[in-house]
């Protein structure tokens, strides 16, 4: 007997079964999220929007409010094909709505004046939600970068 695809389960061959998605509890962080995704992906590339830079390279430290903590980093070559020009990084912290890093602006400053290395920090403008306390406190996390561009 033929099953249909759509009672086809994916995770065992030949078993039927209708695989359920995943709903998302729609918060403040996951909306903030996915409107900010919308954003990004309806940029332009930077190989479109800066045709003369041929390769970035981004290196950047997440600390925490005092400067004092570091909370990750990565360092990496970016794809200018598929690298959006709305040029942003998500804030670490969970419980931040409304913040997150956008170099965009030091990005364009870079490539305008034609300097090879741009580097500077910047602070996290959301609002960490505590569940527990009930509170809203301002995140304010710092995020030092270093923008390696070339021409």
């Amino acid at each position: 007997m033929k099953v249909p695809a759509e009672m086809e389960n994916a995770f065992i061959p030949g078993q039927r079964g209708v695989i359920v998605p995943y709903n998302r509890k729609v918060n403040p962080r996951v909306q903030y999220r996915l409107a900010q995704a919308e954003l990004i992906k309806s940029s332009a590339s930077l190989a479109e929007k800066y045709p003369k830079l041929k390769a970035l390279t981004v290196d950047l430290v997440y600390l925490d409010a005092f400067g004092t903590r570091q909370n990750g980093g990565m360092k990496y070559k970016v794809n200018l094909e598929h690298a959006k020009s709305l040029f942003s990084f998500n804030c670490v912290h969970a419980d931040c709505v409304g913040g997150d890093y956008d170099l965009s602006d030091e990005l364009s400053s870079g490539i305008s004046r034609k300097v090879k290395l741009v580097e500077g920090e910047v602070r996290c403008q959301g609002v960490r939600h505590n569940k527990d306390r009930k509170s809203q406190d301002p995140c304010q996390s710092i995020l030092r970068y270093k923008l390696t561009l070339g021409y």
